[in-house]
């Protein structure tokens, strides 16, 4: 579904802080896999993300998505492909329009009509079927404004609108970082539920390596834009948050990582 050649990017060229943020990435994504991504701070695995997505132009390299080349394709060109949840419950909705209004425009994303005034008994009955999936007791609630909500009821109903229109590909952006244990965790449900029913290709960035340890069918590893390891299903099930943060000590061995590092993975990972 997803195929990376040789893609590298750099950002401030010819200045001092120039950052070679990839470094040819190779990466091949099945479709139907779930594939999370983690690393240390500047490892590039939001830069990949991005990419993806299309918010910038790879320096070179190709992006392959269903077959399609779309690498010279900026982002709006992209979403006929692609869908996206932000780290920031607040993105991706349209906070003065109601629950249903936004569900409404969601489900018009990539169709060739323009978005018809009102709803009709039909639609909302659909849009209210949807909701109740979220199982936070928002499905007779649909004509609050999106913006009155909590940050994860927000945060699941984002979610909900980046799946309900049936993109090949799903990307999330560490969509749980900003919200409460409990709310986190039902995102992550629904996050399962979502790529399984609609049988997605899915990338997730994370901090949590625990998370990227239970979420998912493969877990890729990035350092200094490189991808460093490439952790299938069947070794996903053998690890465990200690043997991650050991993977990166041989990194440290190898790389001479300092203790500052080592240090900063175990507080913001564990």
């Amino acid at each position: 579904m997803i195929k990376i050649s040789g893609l590298h990017k750099k950002f401030n060229v010819g200045t001092i802080n120039e950052t070679h943020a990839l470094r040819g990435i190779d990466l091949d994504i099945r479709q139907g896999e779930f594939v999370t991504i983690i690393g240390t701070n500047g490892s590039g695995k939001s830069t990949l993300l991005n990419a993806i997505a299309g918010s910038f132009l790879p320096d070179r390299g190709q992006i392959m998505i269903d077959g399609h080349d779309v690498t010279s394709q900026k982002d709006f060109q992209r979403a006929f492909y692609i869908a996206r949840v932000f780290q920031n419950p607040f993105s991706g909705t349209a906070p003065q329009m109601t629950i249903a209004e936004n569900l409404h425009m969601a489900s018009l994303r990539n169709k060739k009509r323009h978005p018809v005034p009102g709803l009709n008994a039909k639609q909302l009955d659909h849009y209210r079927d949807e909701v109740k999936r979220l199982e936070m007791q928002l499905e007779g609630r649909l004509n609050n404004l999106i913006g009155s909500l909590s940050g994860g009821q927000r945060q699941a109903l984002t979610l909900l609108m980046a799946v309900i229109a049936e993109p090949k590909v799903l990307l999330l952006d560490e969509h749980t970082a900003a919200l409460d244990p409990k709310s986190a965790a039902q995102v992550i449900k629904l996050t399962q539920q979502f790529i399984e029913r609609g049988r997605l290709t899915a990338v997730m960035v994370t901090h949590s390596m625990q998370q990227a340890l239970d979420v998912g069918n493969r877990t890729i590893m990035m350092h200094k834009g490189l991808i460093i390891d490439d952790i299938s299903n069947q070794e996903k099930r053998r690890l465990g948050v200690d043997d991650l943060l050991e993977k990166f000590a041989d990194l440290r061995k190898a790389e001479q990582l300092t203790d500052d590092v080592l240090a900063t993975l175990r507080r913001e990972y564990v």
